[in-house]
């Protein structure tokens, strides 16, 4: 079957033109190591964007479906469909030296990766490439970045949803458009190289259950142990492992898998065997034990302070201003009145603090500062060697205007040009989102209790630049600034939290999002700090500025963004932080930078990170 949109030639567009296998699964759930896919579908394309092949297939899962009514899938439907095992051997054929396409790729690309594990057989895909961070990058006039609305947008015909097959289809029609209009931009295409750089020793482990008690610090020399101290274990042990967690925790003890400036003690029976936890325990001055001592000493804990729930608030400040001293704070939502309201402003040339300063003006002037060149773009400030830049031909071509930097000083306030897709009577005006300054706070809207249940998104991007790799991170601490247990660290090595309420993607060389459950997280949990840490000398000053934007959801349109120009000889950068205000979670953009690498900064959050 062919496609039903018109194709184009893609072949001519070199950075364009490769072998694709446009992937679609439904799933029994969201979490790839305990969920299954219930349906697959694959359509292939070469070079010249023609489809080259096709198939798809229910799957029997052997466990329940799941929620039927998303999918429509029920046991009926799916008895007598082959298992995975059966049809892996094909699907592998059709990825096979294909780059995989798919919307929210990372979901799609995890899922076959645990089922072809789980039938002992490894998937052939070495690059992926999300056409939802695709459009991210093109950003094109729609309310948001769902299968629905980019189809409607670019023009495809759409039957029905959440049927594999069909929005495989319907994938292949939007990709297609997408590459165009990349191609437009001059963007560069986000693949992502599979498999990621996760280390084997960080897989997901089964949900750990948080400590119900503050850490009272260290343990005094001839003391008692209290509940809620962090206590690590290293060497042989008469007791078993499994016996010594075990008790620890039945007493209310925290039981850590690395030292840091945090543990309470260190039990050891060899404190001078060098181990790690040995060396960073006398690194840090941890008190250490003995096996022997420790299980005296847990027949007497003394009791702790429970972990408090966040304190009721009845009120609820859609939008408010961080509290900072600096005189740099600008208001966190701009007024309509303002010269560049709704313009969307992108900065060429400069040195770092020159442009840093022209966005740090465009937002003054109620304008949102873009990172990359996108359709979204309506201005753009050409600063000392802006000629330079590569995109001038390609602005020229899309008309937008160009300006000086005195520009800047006093511009025009004028309606910002309409793009080509919004020109359409039928087309739903995106509504932009708010532009927040460093500092700037949103709270997260909550209708009901059940509403805070679904998943927000944090997702950061910047320019593209070979020498700088940048690695987004968080930490989930508690009321005392501490990570709960080391697993609160969540990075590229470990991208999910043992009960996946916090959860790592990487969809692109210059883009990397945080998907977070904040209702399913416990009461102890009162902020989710977000990070970015620079590989290697470079700094965040060769990086340039750095978006984050708050969704609601994969595809949903942003709730907030900033953009971020804070640091500049710095290698660590405190993007943004959730955190609980009464019964609401807010958002606030931080952009603070250290000069310190990452494994400083997850120190000061209880975190040990070897080197």
């Amino acid at each position: 079957m062919s496609l039903v949109v018109p194709s184009f030639d893609m072949s001519a567009m070199a950075d364009y033109a490769h072998d694709w296998a446009l992937v679609d699964v439904e799933t029994s759930g969201l979490m790839a190591r305990r969920d299954r896919v219930l349906s697959v579908a694959v359509v292939t394309m070469g070079p010249d964007g023609e489809q080259t092949g096709e198939f798809s297939t229910l799957v029997d899962p052997g466990c329940d479906p799941g929620p039927v009514d998303v999918h429509g899938l029920t046991r009926e439907r799916l008895s007598g469909a082959p298992a995975f095992d059966q049809i892996a051997g094909r699907l592998g054929a059709m990825l096979q030296d294909r780059v995989l396409v798919a919307h929210n790729a990372q979901f799609d690309y995890d899922f076959l990766a645990h089922e072809f594990a789980r039938a002992r057989l490894y998937l052939p895909v070495t690059r992926r490439l999300c056409t939802l961070a695709l459009n991210r990058q093109v950003d094109p006039p729609t309310r948001d970045m769902k299968l629905d609305s980019l189809a409607a947008h670019y023009g495809v015909p759409r039957t029905r949803a959440h049927d594999a097959l069909d929005d495989t289809r319907v994938l292949a029609g939007i990709f297609r458009a997408t590459l165009r209009e990349a191609a437009r931009l001059d963007l560069p295409l986000p693949f992502v190289t599979c498999p990621p750089r996760q280390d084997p020793q960080f897989a997901p482990q089964p949900p750990k259950t948080p400590c119900a008690y503050r850490n009272p610090g260290r343990m005094e020399p001839g003391g008692r142990l209290v509940q809620g101290m962090k206590i690590a274990l290293t060497g042989q042990t008469a007791t078993s492992r499994a016996e010594l967690v075990a008790r620890s925790v039945a007493a209310g003890l925290n039981v850590m898998s690395s030292v840091s400036g945090h543990t309470s003690v260190l039990v050891t029976n060899e404190p001078a065997s060098g181990s790690a936890k040995a060396r960073r325990a006398a690194a840090e001055g941890v008190p250490v034990i003995d096996e022997h001592a420790f299980l005296r000493l847990l027949g007497a804990v003394r009791s702790g302070t429970p972990h408090q729930a966040a304190p009721p608030n009845s009120r609820s400040v859609p939008v408010v201003p961080a509290p900072r001293n600096t005189p740099s704070a600008l208001p966190a939502v701009p007024t309509p009145g303002t010269p560049l309201a709704g313009r969307r402003v992108l900065v060429l040339g400069g040195s770092h603090e020159a442009a840093s300063a022209a966005r740090a003006r465009i937002v003054e002037l109620g304008g949102s500062a873009a990172v990359n060149l996108s359709r979204s773009v309506t201005d753009v400030v050409r600063l000392a060697d802006g000629q330079a830049d590569r995109r001038l031909p390609k602005i020229a071509g899309l008309g937008l205007p160009v300006h000086d930097e005195a520009w800047l000083a006093a511009p025009a306030s004028a309606a910002p040009p309409r793009s080509e897709g919004a020109e359409r009577a039928d087309a739903p005006r995106p509504v932009p989102p708010l532009v927040l300054p460093r500092g700037g706070v949103v709270d997260l809207p909550v209708s009901s209790p059940e509403a805070e249940l679904f998943t927000w998104r944090a997702t950061a991007s910047w320019a593209s630049r070979g020498r700088c790799a940048v690695d987004v991170v968080a930490f989930v601490l508690d009321e005392d600034e501490q990570v709960t247990f080391d697993e609160d660290f969540v990075f590229y090595g470990a991208p999910e939290n043992p009960a996946g309420t916090v959860r790592l993607l990487t969809d692109g060389p210059a883009e990397q999002s945080f998907d977070l459950s904040l209702g399913a997280l416990p009461p102890a949990s009162r902020r989710i700090v977000v990070a970015a840490a620079v590989d290697g000398d470079a700094t965040f000053g060769e990086v340039g500025a750095v978006q984050i934007a708050v969704s609601p959801g994969h595809g949903a349109a942003p709730l907030a963004r900033a953009t971020l120009d804070a640091a500049t000889t710095e290698r660590t950068l405190i993007l943004a932080e959730f955190y609980r205000r009464g019964p609401v979670w807010r958002f606030r953009a931080v952009g603070q930078g250290y000069d310190h690498g990452l494994d400083a900064l997850a120190r000061g959050y209880g975190v040990d990170v070897e080197s």
